[in-house]
C-alpha cells in the first residue's frame, strides 16, 4: 500500500457540518494523491530515501519539494513577481503535460537593489556552506551555482544594465549571500568644439 492509499484509509471524518465544502476537500484530495502517484516516477533519485520503520516495515520518503514567490514593486511602479524553488508550474495547457516541473535543483529566492552606481544581490541559501557557493558574472549575468550534496541552488539573473565585473564582492554570513557590483559608467557625449 503506498504512502497516499494509507494516508487516505487513516482520514476518519465524523458527521460533516458543511457537506458540500467536505465533498469538496475529498474531491481535491483525492485529485492530490493522484497526482503524486502519477508523479513518484519522476521524482528524481537524489530525492526519494527509504527509511526502514521500528517494526521492520520500509517508508518511501519524497523531498524536499519548494515552491514559493516574492512581489515587489520595481522601479517604474509595477510589481515584479520571482519565483524560487525546484517545483515549477507550468503554464502550458497541453494534453498529457504534467501541471508541475521538478528540478534537481532549487531556484534561490533572490532580490536585486538599485543603488544608483551599482547593483546589491541578496541571495537567500540556507543550510549550505560559503566553499560550496560559486559565483560567476559576465557583462549582464550574475550565475549562482551551489553544489552541496544535501542542497543544489541554480540561478541566472540578467542585470537591467551593463556591469563591472572587475568590481564585483561577495560575502555570505548566516545563510545570506550579498554580492555587490558597480554599473558600466555610461560614456558620455562628449562636448562641442567651436571653431575660430
Amino acid at each position: 500500500m503506498s504512502f497516499w492509499d494509507e494516508w487516505m484509509k487513516r482520514k476518519r471524518r465524523g458527521t460533516p457540518f458543511f457537506p458540500d465544502l467536505e465533498r469538496m476537500i475529498d474531491e481535491m484530495e483525492k485529485e492530490m494523491a493522484s497526482f503524486f502517484k502519477e508523479m513518484e516516477d519522476e521524482i528524481p533519485e537524489d530525492m526519494a530515501q527509504e527509511r526502514v520503520l521500528p517494526d521492520g516495515s520500509v517508508k518511501k520518503e519524497y523531498g524536499p519539494f519548494v515552491y514559493g514567490y516574492s512581489v515587489k514593486i520595481g522601479p517604474d511602479g509595477k510589481p515584479v513577481v520571482r519565483e524560487f524553488g525546484n517545483m515549477k508550474p507550468e503554464l502550458s495547457s497541453e494534453e498529457g503535460k504534467k501541471p508541475l516541473s521538478l528540478q534537481e535543483t532549487r531556484e534561490p529566492l533572490v532580490d536585486m537593489i538599485d543603488d544608483g552606481d551599482q547593483f546589491k544581490v541578496i541571495t537567500e541559501l540556507p543550510g549550505v556552506e560559503k566553499e560550496d557557493i560559486q559565483l560567476f558574472i559576465s557583462d549582464r549575468v550574475l550565475t549562482i551555482n551551489v553544489t552541496n550534496p544535501e542542497r543544489k541552488y541554480y540561478k541566472e539573473l540578467e542585470f537591467p544594465s551593463e556591469v563591472e565585473d572587475t568590481t564585483a564582492s561577495s560575502t555570505y554570513k548566516n545563510g545570506v549571500l550579498e554580492t555587490v557590483v558597480k554599473k558600466k559608467q555610461e560614456k558620455g557625449m562628449g562636448r562641442e568644439i567651436k571653431v575660430e
